[in-house]
């Protein structure tokens, strides 16, 4: 009877995780949980993207928006590599889908400064989710008998003045100021 030659088991796969044990994309996961500015500026320091996807498809900036963390919220706005509509696998929410339907209990204030930072860095509110619902759908039916100092009739706001923005600017009736420019040939005079 012969014996069955020796099997060795295959090597491991190459090891991008870091002396703690966890890879660069996991560390900044946490750190967007945690709202860790140290454990993201590490994770920053390895990384050239930071719209890594869990298997959610929740990016960093997904998890900080969730957790309310705008220490860590802000670094991310600031990245050249940001992606801010990216949608998640669930429902397909974008970062501004969750910020205008989340509540934070302890920190009431986070859901203006979180809607408003991601709307100032260019989130699109025209996106769907899987739903198809935009960001703005998750707001209560708007009513005559709001409150105009609630945050979602503020939210309702900021997302009007955007739209309206970005309608202006689309349309190219934006006019820049050219005071400091004198043509000798133009008949209109400044000075009447």
């Amino acid at each position: 009877m012969t014996t069955a030659p020796s099997r060795s088991a295959p090597p491991p796969p190459p090891n991008d995780e870091s002396a703690d044990g966890a890879s660069a994309n996991e560390q900044l996961l946490a750190a967007a949980k945690t709202d860790n500015e140290e454990l993201l500026v590490s994770a920053l320091n390895q990384l050239e993207d930071v719209n890594y996807a869990d298997g959610l498809g929740n990016t960093a900036l997904h998890y900080a928006v969730i957790h309310g963390s705008t220490d860590v919220l802000e670094h991310l706005l600031e990245h050249d590599s940001i992606h801010l509509d990216l949608r998640n696998r669930l429902q397909g929410d974008t970062p501004l889908h969750i910020a205008i339907r989340q509540r934070y209990e302890e920190h009431p204030a986070a859901r203006l400064y979180i809607v408003g930072s991601l709307l100032e860095a260019g989130a699109d509110q025209l996106v769907k989710n899987r739903h198809g619902q935009r960001p703005g759908d998750a707001l209560p039916p708007f009513s005559e008998n709001a409150d105009p100092e609630s945050d979602d009739e503020k939210i309702r706001s900021m997302l009007r003045r955007v739209l309206a923005e970005t309608m202006v600017a689309s349309s190219g009736d934006v006019v820049d100021e050219d005071d400091d420019i004198i043509d000798p040939n133009d008949v209109a005079s400044d000075s009447d």
